[in-house]
């Protein structure tokens, strides 16, 4: 009789437990779309530094800025197959280091930014060819924040999507698709 109650309540505590949770889940984020599902969705981006710094070590044709940039919050983003491109930007900023100005480390001195999604794609000969497509400018703050959302028209097919943030006065990026772990290399080992 104590399993059958030690059940019934375990039962009863998961299904309260699922209904507050699907209850908590009923708003919708900025990235959550009622369109197609993402094809790419991203939690982390990394912010271009070290052998990424300029025109040297570009990343499909898309040129590193000279100047590091850190990310002191967060960026997040989604791309689905209709070429909507949403990236929630909080705290893209100069890095603290000796290759930035003192006075600019920890803002931003673009007045917008912009994404680039870059596919491998084909061409007319059957040949696999990058293929990068551009937003507008949307609006950032000094403190690194913004939101940029808009639908493009991605090559077909897109294959191993790239994303990036960049410039909005300047074809050069700040952050790409990617991460770097606490502990650096030491984990891949």
């Amino acid at each position: 009789m104590k399993k059958v109650l030690l059940s019934a309540l375990v039962l009863s505590a998961a299904a309260s437990a699922a209904l507050a949770h699907g209850t908590h889940h009923s708003r919708t984020s900025p990235l959550e779309s009622q369109g197609p599902p993402a094809f790419l969705a991203f939690d982390t981006m990394y912010a271009v530094e070290g052998p990424l710094l300029g025109e040297a070590n570009a990343i499909r044709g898309e040129i590193g800025d000279e100047a590091p940039w850190t990310i002191s919050h967060f960026i997040k983003g989604r791309l689905d197959k209709n070429g909507r491109l949403m990236i929630v930007v909080r705290g893209l900023v100069f890095a603290d280091d000796p290759l930035v100005d003192p006075a600019l480390v920890g803002k931003n001195d673009e007045a917008n930014f912009r994404g680039v999604v870059s596919c491998l794609t084909e061409d007319a000969s059957e040949a696999i060819v990058t293929e990068n497509v551009t937003t507008d400018g949307f609006r950032a703050t000094e403190d690194g924040d913004s939101l940029i959302d808009q639908t493009l028209v991605l090559p077909n097919p897109c294959i191993a999507p790239i994303v990036f943030v960049i410039a909005g006065s300047e074809d050069k990026w700040f952050a790409v698709t990617g991460f770097e772990s606490e502990s650096g290399s030491e984990e891949r080992r």
